[in-house]
């Protein structure tokens, strides 16, 4: 009988443990996500607060308008902005697509001379501070005559050699078999590459995608420096380059934090999927 009660306390006290710790990791959890997400939500609320009562810390606003969102669309011509920071967004992310998939490949499948060093001074650079390289970056959009130019703001760092690491990794995890069997049907390496290698680290990619995007839809210096006409800014540098003139109406520096973020949820949303796999690819191997 002693051993049969036991036998029962010991599973009980062990399923208390564990439903202790799961409300604690619980409540863990949800301070963090208060802390991260709360002045999101503020800002959201405040966005449609009047001005009247826009330092009010209540969340759920007693009468929402959109007045601010109305003024500063007519105010910023936020259409061009827009325009301007999804050109950019969508060049930029083309071509750290295209070219660091196409510089991976050699690094990940081909063995050449020097490969090592390579991958040695790749990752060496990662450690050099983007500022310390805009003085270079100016004088040479400057020799090409890009200043003020939507192409002068693009071409500078588009190639990313976070991308090309991560993107080498990805290639790493396709199996060889399937480039043997390639190659001995006879293909070539741009057909492997193309069939082959980029259909397989498509969660990769994707994660190659929502981190560009991220990065250059926030873009605010690097515009700031090239571009001298304010109406070729992407929308964060409008936002920012134009908050002296919202310092008495916070609602509308709220509304347009809103519109420029939303783009990046979007996004985010419809990538998260093959951002997940990547993820959790990355974790087991």
């Amino acid at each position: 009988m002693k051993n049969n009660a036991s036998s029962v306390v010991i599973p009980r006290r062990h399923n208390s443990k564990k439903i202790v710790r799961k409300v604690l990791i619980y409540i863990v959890l949800a301070l963090v996500a208060i802390v991260c997400a709360g002045p999101f939500v503020w800002m959201l609320s405040a966005s449609f607060k009047s001005g009247q009562n826009i330092y009010d810390l209540s969340f759920i606003p007693a009468h929402p308008t959109f007045d601010n969102y109305i003024g500063v669309w007519n105010f910023l011509s936020v259409p061009q902005y827009l325009l301007n920071t999804v050109i950019m967004t969508v060049a930029s992310i083309v071509i750290d697509v295209v070219f660091s998939a196409l510089c991976a490949y050699p690094l990940a499948r081909m063995n050449f001379r020097g490969k090592n060093v390579v991958m040695s001074i790749l990752i060496a650079s990662m450690i050099i501070p983007a500022a310390a390289g805009m003085v270079i970056n100016y004088l040479t959009i400057s020799a090409m005559n890009l200043l003020d130019t939507l192409t002068g703001a693009i071409l500078p760092g588009a190639v990313k050699v976070f991308s090309i690491i991560l993107l080498r990794q990805a290639y790493l995890g396709v199996p060889r078999e399937l480039i043997e069997a390639a190659r001995i049907d006879g293909a070539g390496e741009m057909r492997i590459w193309g069939q082959i290698m980029v259909p397989g680290i498509i969660p990769t990619i994707s994660t190659v995608v929502i981190f560009d995007f991220i990065s250059k839809w926030n873009e605010f210096l690097w515009p700031v420096i090239v571009l001298q006409d304010p109406a070729k800014y992407p929308l964060a540098t409008a936002l920012q380059y134009l908050n002296g003139s919202f310092n008495y109406k916070f609602g509308y520096i709220a509304a347009g934090a809103i519109i420029s973020i939303i783009p990046v949820i979007i996004v985010f949303v419809l990538c998260q999927k093959n951002y997940i796999e990547a993820v959790s690819g990355a974790v087991k191997g």
